[in-house]
């Protein structure tokens, strides 16, 4: 069932590098502060972690979890108790013990959604340690549907494309440093702008295992680069509510996508 209206809260969360127990304890906090009806909330990438820049594979391996684990296991706790679907990506360790950055939609019925990502981040040597994904996650939640990008992904716009209206919203969850935190900023407008979508980026805070800083930079975009969050309480939590009609609306007065370039991805 197609719902007019989506509530969307976005915790830009402070992650403490490798102290897994810490970030869930934090995201609990989190939760219990939400606003009640929220429809989905977004958290940032690989959040129960962080990103593990130019670790030692054993260290990073000590991370990874499958889906039957603690982080997941408290996802979809948090999803049903609170009846709202949760984004985000974490470190996964599939059957056949590859390592993914592995994004996930959680919702409150039980259902889950996982993709891993696709653009692995060569200068931090992510591409050294995980496999890399071939398929963007896809949803489609209370009628909305919804696709899913992680961090380094945001670079590049072929991947993101909005191939006729494929996608209502485009989320994007990263771990992205204060020094690069203008092309962050600038993607995330560009491509809600480029796809005539909603485009819901969330970073996260703190200082990483090389002493990199994050500022929890994160933003709601409409089709226009209009900034649509707001940090209601002075919390550092920020909420967007997100209306179909006016999105449809806009595809039909100002319909771009119906000249965009046809292309195929080649293996």
């Amino acid at each position: 069932m197609l719902e007019s209206k989506l509530e969307v809260c976005l915790l830009p969360m402070e992650i403490f590098w490798g102290d897994k127990k810490k970030n869930l304890e934090t995201l609990s906090q989190y939760f219990s502060k939400i606003h009640p009806g929220t429809d989905l909330v977004i958290l940032p990438e690989t959040f129960s972690t962080g990103f593990p820049t130019n670790e030692m594979q054993q260290k990073i391996e000590s991370f990874a979890e499958t889906k039957d684990e603690e982080t997941i296991t408290l996802l979809k706790s948090l999803s049903k108790k609170h009846n709202c679907a949760i984004a985000g990506s974490f470190i996964y360790k599939n059957e056949s013990s590859f390592l993914l950055n592995r994004s996930f939609f959680i919702q409150p019925d039980g259902s889950e959604t996982y993709e891993a990502k696709k653009h692995l981040f060569s200068p931090g040597g992510e591409n050294k340690i995980f496999k890399s994904g071939d398929k963007r996650l896809n949803v489609v939640y209370k009628g909305w549907k919804i696709s899913m990008v992680v961090c380094y992904d945001l670079r590049f716009p072929v991947w993101c494309r909005n191939r006729n209206n494929e996608y209502d919203i485009l989320i994007v969850v990263a771990n992205w440093p204060v020094s690069r935190i203008v092309t962050w900023d600038t993607l995330l407008k560009a491509r809600a702008l480029e796809n005539s979508a909603y485009v819901c980026g969330v970073n996260c805070r703190g200082i990483d295992n090389l002493g990199g800083d994050y500022n929890g930079s994160s933003h709601v975009f409409n089709y226009k680069g209009q900034e649509l969050a707001v940090d209601v309480n002075n919390d550092g939590i920020l909420y967007a509510g997100l209306s179909m009609q006016r999105l449809l609306n806009y595809r039909d007065k100002f319909p771009t996508w119906r000249d965009a370039d046809e292309f195929v991805f080649i293996d």
